[in-house]
């Protein structure tokens, strides 16, 4: 199979898991050893004003703080991921995504979001979702996800209420209009 990396992901109708029903994940990594992702549709009950307060950052005058934080999956639900526009070269644990897109973890970017720089289109997320090797392959043939190349519009641009469906467009579907059964032959 072809790598998934810079894919959303679309959970099905059908798919009833909590973690998961109604999300779109963007997908950063698919290898031979498992993928892992973020997922892009969740804002948490969170501002990054909050989250300076509690990592103690200062940041009162950061023009960032009323972002949200989003749920990002079920695994590592302490450490922040943050996906965002740009190259991965300035910041440390960085990785380029695709081209115009990179996810870091490290606190670097968070003191620079606190101090008003960073990049000025991210999305910071609590934890991150993760298949073993092979695990999401599988569920693709249960019919529990839709595929499609990922899109730095969508992710930075489009409402998070409104990005599942502007995925589901790029495929010419209505998620709405899906029946919550999966057929199988």
């Amino acid at each position: 199979m072809q790598s998934l990396k810079n894919h959303f992901l679309l959970a099905m109708p059908h798919l009833e898991d909590s973690h998961f029903a109604g999300s779109l994940s963007y997908l950063c990594d698919h290898d031979d050893n498992g993928t892992m992702g973020v997922i892009v549709n969740r804002p948490l009950d969170l501002t990054l004003d909050a989250l300076f307060d509690q990592l103690d950052l200062g940041g009162d005058d950061s023009p960032h703080r009323d972002a949200p934080v989003y749920y990002g999956g079920p695994v590592h639900k302490d450490r922040g991921f943050i996906l965002h526009r740009g190259s991965s070269e300035s910041w440390d644990s960085s990785i380029q995504v695709a081209d115009d897109i990179a996810l870091t973890t490290s606190m670097d970017m968070l003191k620079a979001l606190a101090a008003g720089q960073g990049p000025k289109e991210f999305l910071v997320c609590l934890g991150c979702a993760g298949w073993e090797a092979g695990q999401l392959e599988h569920e693709l043939k249960e019919n529990s996800w839709l595929t499609v190349e990922g899109r730095a519009d969508i992710l930075f641009e489009v409402p998070p209420e409104q990005r599942l469906n502007a995925a589901a467009g790029i495929l010419g579907i209505d998620l709405n209009l899906m029946s919550r059964d999966a057929g199988h032959s």
